[in-house]
């Protein structure tokens, strides 16, 4: 299958979880509001998913994923590659049992360290926080889990499944509100939807590993539990995973940073933060996730049998499909993301002034969205070759750049600045990624692909220009009804696309050359 259509299948099912999501969060924003049990509960819900997301779709996957699909070596016997993963997931369960343990007896300290001081300063507040960490807290076992299962089908070029299978979460979530719509208004009602909210999430994340086990047996892989054992492969991969965390989970690690920072600022920076990360997450999601997962297995393959040109080409395909789909969406996000704010959050418990709050965090966030795309796009050249070292130092000098800027910016900019950090990290992250790639000899942009990425930054800033003198003539119809939010919104996103994709072809980004290349079966 193509890349393209590899990443569609992906990025589209992506895309409904992630509209999903919007649900969840404008139900959400205007159930909880900004601060008090909402900023509980993001807390709570943000210390399974960093780890979840640091160990499991980062580190996990990355490390797991080149060694399985080294142990393929026929796609008719998957006798080896079913050893393998019968002997990691021997071993993961009892690893898993053990941590979560561990953290739900350590919870109220956890919660301590990155709790604020509206938090922390209220005793029931905090045990609440405390109580919803506790029972999310078991999503993370589950979902270690469900990626063991989601890494082999997508190792099987069974992207679909893995792709789809976190619309269940934000299902189980809207279902939780929903029913703590029911209970009525005050701070009670919102105690008991949050405890609602924490038991849908562990929930969800049974729902998801029995749905990629039922795929998983569909796909013809069914594995039997052995006893666990320190095997060879178990020992690799674990070598691998340790560097892996800091390597291919630089985004998460610098959220854990993040909440540590947070702790400092005004009541709602918990909220501001994540309904701005949710925006930004959308074309994250959708085209960065995508590309990463849909090029590991085929990059992985293209370096094991030495075909270096297919792993160039593979690898710049990857890059010039992320600037096209990631830039102008960064670039529109950056001018409008005030209005997408104000007509998807306000109302309920949510203002207008969390709203335009809200809005200047995702605008922050959004200048490092192709940085964060294109390191889900580079880290996989080093993974698939098992160098898991070189992410590790790139990581840490971005970390260490990302510190400093917080301490320079939050001061001055709030939570604002934490996001505005966060993103020129990243880019530092994915400048020094690729100056090590090219040191290496393991990749280097052709002229051809660095004139036409040229080109869609500057076809995505005549699209920004447009944008910025169109924003006003909307204010009034952005925190309206719901025919003008819409209405406003749909506007936008159609002259924004209209004018990106018409300078797209007037400077010749988009031809049917280019597509048929980005069409061509990879691996």
């Amino acid at each position: 299958m193509s890349l393209l259509r590899n990443v569609g299948t992906i990025g589209g099912l992506t895309m409904v979880s992630r509209l999903f999501g919007f649900a969840r969060d404008m139900l959400l924003a205007r159930v909880l509001g900004a601060g008090g049990v909402a900023d509980a509960w993001q807390l709570a819900f943000q210390l399974p998913n960093i780890f979840r997301r640091l160990f499991a779709e980062g580190a996990f996957a990355s490390a797991f994923v080149p060694l399985f699909n080294r142990r393929m070596t026929d796609r008719d016997d998957l006798s080896e590659a079913r050893r393998f993963a019968e002997e990691v997931l021997a071993f993961l369960i009892p690893v898993l049992i053990v941590f979560g343990a561990l953290a739900l007896i350590a919870m109220p300290w956890i919660a301590g360290l990155f709790a604020n001081e509206g938090i922390e300063g209220d005793p029931d507040l905090f045990e609440l926080a405390v109580l919803m960490a506790r029972i999310t807290f078991p999503y993370l076992a589950f979902m270690s889990l469900a990626t063991l299962f989601a890494a082999i089908l997508n190792s099987l070029s069974r992207f679909a499944a893995a792709a789809a299978a976190p619309i269940l979460l934000n299902l189980c979530m809207i279902t939780a509100l929903i029913a703590g719509m029911t209970l009525g208004e005050g701070i009670e009602a919102r105690r008991a939807t949050g405890e609602l909210l924490a038991i849908a999430v562990t929930v969800s994340g049974l729902l998801q590993l029995i749905w990629l086990w039922i795929w998983a047996r569909k796909a013809g892989f069914r594995m039997r539990l052995g006893r666990p054992r320190i095997t060879p492969g178990v020992k690799e991969l674990g070598i691998l995973i340790l560097p892996a965390v800091f390597g291919a989970g630089v985004y998460q690690i610098s959220r854990f940073i993040d909440l540590f920072f947070l702790a400092t600022l005004p009541d709602g920076a918990y909220t501001f933060l994540a309904m701005g990360d949710r925006l930004n997450q959308l074309p994250l999601g959708i085209i960065g996730i995508a590309l990463g997962t849909a090029i590991l297995p085929a990059l992985s393959r293209h370096i094991a049998g030495a075909d270096h040109e297919a792993a160039q080409r593979l690898q710049s395909n990857a890059i010039e499909l992320a600037m096209l789909l990631t830039v102008p969406a960064a670039v529109a996000l950056f001018v409008t993301g005030s209005a997408f704010t104000r007509a998807f959050y306000t109302g309920g418990a949510f203002t207008l002034s969390d709203a335009m709050a809200t809005g200047a965090v995702t605008s922050a966030l959004v200048v490092g969205l192709p940085a964060y795309v294109l390191i889900k796009v580079l880290v996989p050249n080093y993974f698939a070759r098992k160098d898991t070292r070189t992410p590790v130092y790139t990581a840490l000098a971005a970390l260490v750049l990302n510190v400093a800027l917080n301490f320079l910016l939050v001061p001055r900019l709030g939570v604002v600045g934490l996001a505005l950090a966060g993103s020129i990290g990243a880019w530092a992250n994915v400048g020094l990624l690729y100056a090590i790639l090219v040191r290496k000899g393991y990749f280097r942009l052709t002229a051809r692909v660095a004139w036409r990425i040229a080109r869609i930054a500057l076809a995505a800033l005549l699209m920004g220009a447009a944008l910025w003198f169109a924003m006003p003539w909307g204010t009034g119809y952005y925190a309206g009804g719901v025919l003008e939010r819409v209405g406003s919104i749909l506007a936008l996103v159609a002259l924004g696309g209209a004018i990106y994709f018409a300078f797209a072809a007037v400077l010749g980004v988009l031809d049917r050359a280019a597509i048929a290349r980005l069409m061509r079966r990879e691996g």
